[in-house]
């Protein structure tokens, strides 16, 4: 993918784990003795492995902001979830009138259900280096009934922005046009976390929100790349889901299950046919 640069695939860290040695050097004159705590091993890990969390860091300055870069693994989950139930928007900072939006940076939000707890913080320590504070706690009303959900927004940054352009279009959530392309199995995977709905026959895609030549799009790379037996279903006027036939759900199972939290296999496991 685009953000994934060659000479980033590896970078040599210094493991937690070291055995630590203490040699003794001299200072320059010669007289005074220092021990120094020496790392002799290191470890090799895949980039974006080892990101730490960035909560608590404090602002950070523009130059560092246009440091950060996502690995293919955040990337994916990122791409997931912001075709579900994840957004961006422009810091609050930066939105000024008359501004080029070129200029903005943006942050991603993301909001759950407390029935979706272990599924959020999921998300959220995939994410963590990306974010200056902890989740927080939403209340909300409907139905006269008082909701509760948990809300992370990440900081502004550059290469989130990237995401804002390729997702919206005017303030309106489109399905971006290489989609074929950008939905890997880790992608697909927040998809169904998100807008999965676990349906007597299959499994449910809430796509209400996208336009009918988008919908046909989406199902179009399920029945391609993915050969799910698929099809749309017109819910309300103009409003259209994806329907995934259980008998896909066995095949969808075996592509999700490296990635997916546990707390969401009831979505697919519920009607999956042994062949």
């Amino acid at each position: 993918m685009e953000q994934e640069r060659s000479h980033k695939n590896f970078s040599t860290t210094t493991a937690n784990a070291a055995q630590q040695s203490s040699k003794i050097i001299s200072t320059a004159t010669g007289h005074t003795l220092t021990t120094v705590q020496q790392t002799n091993n290191s470890s090799v890990v895949v980039w974006g492995t080892n990101l730490e969390s960035g909560v608590g860091k404090g602002k950070i300055t523009n130059v560092v902001r246009k440091m950060y870069d996502l690995p293919r693994y955040q990337s994916s989950v990122i791409l997931g979830l912001l075709l579900s139930d994840g957004w961006t928007i422009y810091s609050s900072s930066t939105r000024k009138s008359g501004v080029d939006e070129s200029k903005l940076n943006a942050r991603l939000g993301f909001k759950q259900s407390l029935d979706k707890f272990y599924y959020f913080f999921s998300v959220f320590n995939d994410l963590a280096h990306y974010c200056s504070s902890f989740p927080y706690l939403n209340t909300g009303k409907r139905n006269n009934t008082i909701t509760y959900a948990l809300v992370f927004q990440t900081r502004a940054l550059p290469c989130l922005t990237k995401y804002h352009q390729l997702f919206y279009v005017n303030g309106k959530k489109i399905v971006p046009k290489d989609i074929y392309n950008l939905l890997d199995p880790v992608v697909l995977t927040h998809w169904i976390c998100g807008d999965g709905v676990a349906k007597t026959g299959g499994l449910g895609l809430c796509t209400d929100s996208y336009s009918i030549e988008e919908v046909v799009k989406l199902v179009n790379v399920l029945i391609i790349r993915y050969r799910f037996i698929c099809k749309i279903r017109e819910i309300r006027k103009n409003q259209y889901r994806i329907f995934i036939s259980e008998k896909s759900l066995g095949s969808l199972r075996n592509i999700v299950l490296p990635y997916i939290d546990k707390s969401m296999l009831y979505k697919i496991d519920h009607l999956i046919i042994k062949n």
